[in-house]
């Protein structure tokens, strides 16, 4: 789904543990005082899935374990035409973590129900996204959201989307 090379690679990586998310509270960035799952931008020469693993870790000192893609989101934070702050961000779940999560200068970790999610307090999209992800779902979607992040502007969502390795 991609469609610009230039855009920004990004990872995100849901932990879900015994019906319990592992977000975060981002301390700095883009989306600081939002609770978000960690991840960050995708290094050269570094694979998405490496990508993810090692922002879970910078964040919060725990390594992501049975970590799979499911998802990709094409984000445009206004018109698409126009010059914009866009980001293709992969989206990984995770089925466990070694070790026990810490609060760092970018992240202070939360854990929420995953069947009730802090949606009041996260991004506008995943009150669309992220319940495909918990319900198993694989997806590919685009948004373009308000220059504040704050509204949707319209986006799309395709499910049971195959990703290789």
């Amino acid at each position: 789904m991609r469609t610009d090379e230039s855009v920004e690679e990004n990872t995100v990586c849901h932990p879900v543990i015994d019906g319990e998310l592992l977000l975060i509270r981002k301390q700095r960035g883009l989306g600081a005082g939002k609770i978000v799952a960690p991840g960050g931008g995708v290094e050269p020469g570094e694979t998405p899935r490496a990508g993810a693993i090692r922002e879970v870790e910078e964040e919060l000192c725990v390594t992501p374990t049975g970590v799979e893609k499911v998802g990709e989101i094409d984000f445009h934070f206004r018109d698409p035409s126009e010059d914009d702050d866009s980001l293709f961000v992969h989206v990984f779940v995770a089925d466990g973590i070694e070790g026990t999560p810490e609060e760092t200068p970018e992240a202070v970790p939360r854990w929420a129900p995953a069947d009730d999610p802090p949606y009041e307090e996260m991004w506008v999209d995943d009150r669309i996204w992220l319940p495909h992800l918990l319900d198993g779902r694989t997806f590919t979607s685009r948004f373009v959201l308000s220059d504040d992040g704050e509204s949707l502007v319209e986006y799309d969502v395709s499910l049971d989307v195959a990703f290789g390795d």
